[in-house]
Formats: structure tokens, sequence, C-alpha cells
């Protein structure tokens, strides 16, 4: 018999056990809504991809030297089909018509609202270009759904420690409220920095009730 200790201990999980679900084109075609998931979110070159591949020490979502590649929502499971990444679009950069962009907007916005699956959003900047406008876009869409965001300011390693801090400083002061939803830290896909405190934050979000 499970001691209340045993019962309340958190499921480790195992992202190097990260394998490829399905892709799919919009909201409707997406995985049943059950269980848990976290979506990855960020412009084309924010390292979205590089980031998935540092935590899960694998190669599951493809970079490209070619952003906005990405056209679709991809999906991978933790080792069960009830605990899930999510790979969002990635968008900016992206040399698309403006048609394209709009209905791969349509296709987010729609997914962010009603996903009831969705537990959080990771949303990727680069430290040293952070809060452009697409991600201030995204900030708005959590705050108004009062979605938890854990942001990553990405490439930590192009910058020395004091930038690297002041960068970090500087988005904080103006995104964090009194809400407790949004959180905010240096990554470095290529020096693994941030990658512990990320896990951890991932490890509350993706625990199935």
């Amino acid at each position: 018999m499970n001691t209340k200790n045993d019962t309340e201990k958190p499921q480790k999980i195992s992202f190097p056990n990260a394998a490829f679900m399905i892709s799919a084109p919009t909201l409707a075609l997406c995985p049943p809504d059950l269980g848990v998931e976290v979506a990855f979110a960020g412009r084309s070159n924010a390292g979205k991809s590089s980031a998935i591949n540092c935590l899960t020490q694998s190669k599951l979502a493809r970079t490209s030297k070619t952003p906005g590649r990405t056209q679709l929502i991809n999906f991978f499971t933790l080792g069960n089909e009830q605990q899930r990444l999510v790979d969002l679009p990635g968008y900016g950069f992206a040399k698309v018509p403006l048609e394209v962009k709009m209905k791969w907007q349509r296709h987010l916005e729609e997914y962010l609202q009603k996903r009831e699956s969705l537990q959080g959003l990771v949303l990727l900047m680069d430290s040293r270009h952070p809060l452009q406008e697409f991600d201030r876009m995204m900030l708005d869409w959590c705050k108004k759904s009062q979605m938890r965001v854990h942001v990553l300011l990405t490439k930590a390693d192009k910058l020395k420690r004091g930038p690297a801090s002041a960068s970090l400083l500087k988005v904080k002061k103006e995104i964090i409220d009194d809400s407790g939803l949004i959180t905010v830290q240096l990554f470095s896909s290529l020096k693994h920095t941030g990658l512990d405190q990320l896990r951890g934050v991932l490890q509350q979000w993706l625990q199935v009730e």
C-alpha cells in the first residue's frame, strides 16, 4: 500500500524517451485532447528545434537553415501518449506569402485557446533580440487565457555573462507580473546552459492527474 508521500511524489519524466507521434495541419487533426502536453513556440530563428533536441537528447525536431519550413503542429510522446511535447510552427522571418502566414496564425490561435490538455507554453526568444512583435503577441494570447508561460532566452552562449544577465533582467522587468504565470530563464542548446532548470519546469507541468 502506498503512503501519502508515495502518492504525492511527482512522476519522473525521462525526456530521452521522447518519440515522434504525429504531425497535424489543424486542431481538428491533432491527437485526442487527453492527458497533458506542453507546447514550444518561437520565431523561426529562435532556436526552437535545437532546444527540443537538447531537451530530449535526440534529433526529434528538424532543424533547417531556411526559417519557417515547419508548417505543421508536431507532437512527441514522452514514454506514453498521455504526456506530450508539441512543436508549433515558427514565425517571424519565414519567407512565405502573407496568406499562408495568416492561415498559420489562425491555426495557432485556435490551438492555444481550445486545447484542453495544454498545460503551458515554452516561448523561445533570441536572448540578443528578445520581445519582438511575435513574442509580444504570444504573451498577450497567453495572458488573456491565463496560461502559464516559461520564456527561454536562447543562444545565451552568444553573449558574455554581463550582457546575458542584463537581457534576462530586462525581460523579467517588462513581462513578469503578479499572476505568477510567467517565468524566464537563460538557455543555450550548445552549452546546455539552463537545461536542468527547463526540465524542472516541465516535470511540474507534465504531471498527469
